[in-house]
């Protein structure tokens, strides 16, 4: 997107729930750059500082430690907000299936304060972080938007809610909402440490320490991997139509393509080996497939395209090169 299309929030403010999380930090910097206000909620269970400290002495960037699971926090939050951009939750399948209760608390009790909160707070919008999970154990191949499967996990349940919630919300309180079904989204500030790192910045660590990164299974599982400028130019475009036919609807967000994990892991090997040439000897190895883990994602991007003009300009060769620099050049400050 460029600034003139953006001029639509001036003198608005956005709030950014998980605001210090990998999405939404990307959200935040990009907003601050067209001079945009922005409200960060987060209560860094999964968020980090380091992410938001460059804005912090930003007047137009205003940060609030809160929990959306107090309905307290979210009213404070989308006090003055014009636009919210629902971030916060807590992914991973893995950890869902380990810890529901806590899954379930913060994905969809949070997820309802904060529809209650932007509901009383009368925000214009209300764009919010769905996921590709949703489709569960539909198999066909591309992923359009009103075909879904079982859920697979609890993770994949509370995003599913998250739709029917939001849904609801503009049926009986006419509150207009879009939600993204992320796939795979990847890029700067993704965080290569924790239980529930994803694969791209684990494998990247794994690299760079001369590690043999692991995949799980043979490799042949595929994901639709999506560059977080493109999921950054969807939300803007979320919350800058003026298509009312756009708006109380869910969208893919992704590129269009699938790549297996095998041969994602040869690419970062190719591209990681252009900064160290050791880096080209590491072996890759395997162990057994993931419980909850759907063999294979890839989105149809159609509806997105033709109700909000969305354009991904970044395919998985081109936006690995600009993670693979990212992430060098911050392992090399540590």
């Amino acid at each position: 997107m460029n600034k003139e299309q953006l001029l639509v929030l001036n003198n608005t403010t956005v709030l950014v729930t998980g605001g210090a999380g990998f999405i939404g930090s990307n959200l935040c910097e990009t907003l601050l750059d067209n001079n945009i206000k922005v409200v960060c909620l987060d209560n860094f269970a999964t968020g980090k500082r380091k992410n938001i400290e460059p804005f912090l002495d930003n007047p137009g960037f205003k940060l609030i430690e809160g929990d959306i699971r107090s309905l307290a926090d979210c009213n404070k939050a989308c006090k003055d907000v014009d636009f919210v951009l629902h971030q916060a939750a807590l992914g991973s399948v893995p950890r869902s299936i380990n810890d529901p209760i806590t899954t379930n608390d913060v994905n969809i009790s949070g997820f309802l304060n904060m529809l209650v909160a932007a509901r009383d707070a009368k925000v214009k919008r209300f764009v919010y972080a769905a996921s590709s999970s949703t489709y569960g154990d539909h198999e066909a191949l591309p992923k359009v938007e009103d075909v879904i499967g079982k859920p697979l996990s609890p993770y994949a349940i509370t995003k599913y809610v998250n739709e029917l919630y939001a849904d609801i919300f503009h049926k009986t309180y006419d509150l207009d909402t879009v939600g993204l079904r992320y796939f795979n989204v990847f890029g700067k500030r993704q965080d290569p440490d924790g239980a529930y790192a994803a694969v791209i910045p684990k494998f990247v660590q794994q690299f760079v320490t001369h590690e043999s990164p692991i995949i799980n299974g043979d490799g042949s599982y595929s994901r639709d991997f999506t560059y977080i400028d493109n999921v950054v130019q969807m939300n803007l475009r979320a919350i800058t139509t003026s298509n009312k036919n756009a708006l109380n609807n869910v969208y893919n967000v992704a590129y269009g393509e699938r790549t297996t994990l095998l041969e994602l892991a040869t690419l970062l090997k190719q591209y990681l080996s252009e900064y160290d040439s050791s880096i080209d000897n590491i072996e890759i190895k395997h162990r057994e497939n993931r419980i909850g883990d759907i063999p294979h994602s890839l989105a149809s991007i159609n509806k997105a395209k033709e109700l909000l003009n969305y354009n991904p300009k970044y395919n998985i060769s081109s936006g690995l090169k600009e993670a693979v620099k990212w992430y060098w050049e911050s392992l090399q400050k540590k």
